[in-house]
């Protein structure tokens, strides 16, 4: 039997699953039915593995209201709560849990991803781009980008921050992977997350002994104070550990894809050297792209009007980023990337008091690397088809597995 639902707009339309798949060729698009759902209204329903059926939020304005709507809640602990995957065990860190307790666990890694603190990182991290350019330049080509320079400049970056062991990147990287995989079995996301949230309460053993300068060990004074537990502190190493590095890194690929498939808009950073630029630039990749696209999970706390519908209290909410940041009534000609768009308004790092901790890091990152990478290597080019690049469809954070280039 076929199930319909009314939605926010003008007509019945089918319950489509969620995620829903991206179009053949159109590997840079959100998928067509997102588009669909999107002109017919703000809001409509969608079915999640378990056979529930949250609301779908299509549209730019909408998104944004709700997401800075104390009655909307981030914990997944809530019944309703649309989750992407079967629940096991503890979450990773306060970004799914509502305030005050969010509040209190955020404030305490807040300091080092200011923005002058992270404007202060940026020589390092342009040495840290310079040099595994330069070890791209000595070695053989065709070279995987992914594997040898997007995946290790954040993972770099955020181990210096965090104070863990870059020579343990394949371990953390390894069980990222699992994670963030849609399909994992929830046995396996379950294992992974255990064996990062040993590993890093295990860092936090040696931050409580002999204290340094990074982020850990000012967890771990939090703990000596008496101000967090060590299994909390954990799961907060666990969740900036692998969202300082996985969205990053795919950034950095999948946005060098693009770029190669726009070679006019490559050329503005290739043959420019325009800070304003890069910085316009780093805000319409991040909108273009989205690699974020299961969208933000959420469950409403009492009844809201969205138009002339209502969401009721204990439902489910899917805030869509990637159908929100290709809304035509915000962004001009959504689909064309335009490097010298405005797009600072996107809401690729979400909106409200969950918004991403990390963005002034990860922007700074993509500036120093979107700045430098196609200027020193100006013949940068594919070592392979498009159609036989192996895209992350299957993840909840959009990229590439691989990314073969020359010059």
């Amino acid at each position: 039997m076929t199930s319909t639902v009314e939605s926010a707009g003008t007509g019945t339309l089918e319950i489509p699953n969620f995620p829903m798949a991206r179009a053949s060729g159109c590997p840079f698009d959100p998928p067509p039915e997102l588009r669909a759902r999107q002109q017919e209204g703000p809001l409509t329903r969608v079915r999640l593995w378990d056979g529930s059926t949250p609301w779908l939020v299509t549209r730019y304005a909408e998104q944004r209201a709700l997401l800075a709507d104390p009655r909307i809640s981030a914990d997944i602990t809530r019944p309703g709560y649309p989750s992407p995957a079967p629940i096991t065990g503890n979450s990773i860190g306060f970004i799914l849990m509502d305030d005050p307790e969010h509040a209190r666990l955020r404030r305490m890694v807040t300091a080092p991803f200011m923005i002058k603190r992270v404007e202060a990182l940026r020589p390092a991290v342009q040495k840290i781009v310079d040099d595994l350019i330069d070890a791209m330049l000595a070695g053989p080509t065709p070279v995987d980008l992914v594997e040898a320079f997007a995946l290790p400049v954040p993972s770099l970056v955020i181990c210096e921050l965090l104070g863990v062991p870059y020579s343990d990147h394949d371990f953390f990287q390894a069980n990222s992977k699992i994670l963030i995989k849609r399909d994992a079995e929830p046995e396996q996301r379950a294992e992974a997350l255990g064996r990062l949230t040993d590993y890093l309460d295990n860092l936090m053993s040696e931050k409580l002994a002999q204290p340094k300068g990074d982020l850990l060990s000012g967890l771990a004074e939090r703990i000596k104070a008496g101000e967090l537990t060590r299994p909390e502190a954990a799961r907060m190493g666990v969740l900036l550990l692998i969202a300082g590095h996985e969205t990053t890194a795919n950034m950095i690929a999948l946005g060098t894809l693009a770029l190669l498939q726009n070679p006019d808009q490559l050329a503005l950073l290739r043959d420019g050297d325009d800070a304003k630029l890069v910085a316009g630039a780093v805000e319409e990749l991040l909108r273009y792209l989205n690699i974020t696209h299961n969208g933000r999970r959420r469950v409403a706390l009492a009844d809201i009007e969205v138009g002339d519908q209502v969401i009721r209290a204990g439902e489910g909410l899917i805030l869509a980023n990637d159908i929100g940041n290709r809304d035509p009534e915000i962004f001009a000609e959504p689909d064309r990337l335009d490097l010298t768009r405005d797009a600072r308004r996107h809401v690729a790092f979400g909106f409200g008091v969950h918004q991403c901790l990390g963005q002034p890091l990860a922007r700074m990152e993509l500036q120093v690397v979107y700045s430098t990478l196609y200027r020193r290597i100006p013949t940068l080019r594919l070592a392979t088809e498009l159609e036989r690049i192996p895209f992350k469809h299957d993840a909840s954070v959009y990229g590439v597995y691989e990314l073969p280039v020359t010059w």
